[in-house]
């Protein structure tokens, strides 16, 4: 993709355990920058699976890489904030969308709405990592049908904003432009 933005955009999406935060992790150090590790997750204590992931997230990383939790809509705020020797490795877009499930259409597409104008402008590079959630079966609750289709939605604008996306699947790195090109661009 070719912008007139400074900073980059990179998405890596692909399924749970497929190694994205992984290969998310790997390009931030290639960045030769300042890394910034957003969390999204809402840290619950009560929850020990879920803090054992965390856990497994925190020790793969650098000690000199800074830690943010920001699970609320101030995520776009501090993308705006970042400046130019700041790499922001956001993980994950699905854990960030989690909490806005109970917003009405409105109010969601007023946040995701600020979270794309806040990757356009932003000096920083960005790397987001994205779940791939709608190669299964269509969930079975209203709740799950909604996840799958903001994050399918949110992921798919990103990417058309993103220099680069990747997949991630069986720990297995598929660079999407190199494969294909964006359905915007597609001619039959």
């Amino acid at each position: 993709m070719t912008s007139n933005r400074q900073n980059q955009i990179i998405l890596v999406t692909g399924a749970s355990r497929s190694g994205k935060s992984e290969f998310a992790e790997m390009l931030a150090q290639k960045s030769h920058t300042s890394i910034i590790y957003v969390a999204t997750a809402k840290v619950d204590p009560t929850d020990q699976e879920w803090q054992a992931r965390i856990l497994q997230h925190q020790q793969r990383r650098p000690t000199s890489w800074q830690t943010v939790t920001i699970s609320d809509p101030k995520l776009s705020s501090y993308i705006l904030q970042a400046s130019a020797s700041e790499c922001l490795l956001i993980d994950s877009l699905g854990t960030w969308i989690a909490n806005f499930l109970a917003l009405d259409r409105e109010e969601w597409e007023k946040i995701s709405h600020n979270l794309l104008n806040g990757l356009k402008t932003s000096k920083a590079q960005i790397i987001l990592v994205g779940e791939e959630t709608g190669w299964g079966v269509v969930p079975a609750y209203p709740v799950g049908r909604l996840f799958r289709d903001r994050l399918g939605h949110l992921s798919r604008q990103i990417a058309s904003l993103a220099d680069t996306t990747y997949l991630v699947a069986g720990g297995h790195v598929l660079d999407l432009g190199l494969l294909g090109k964006p359905l915007s661009n597609y001619e039959i």
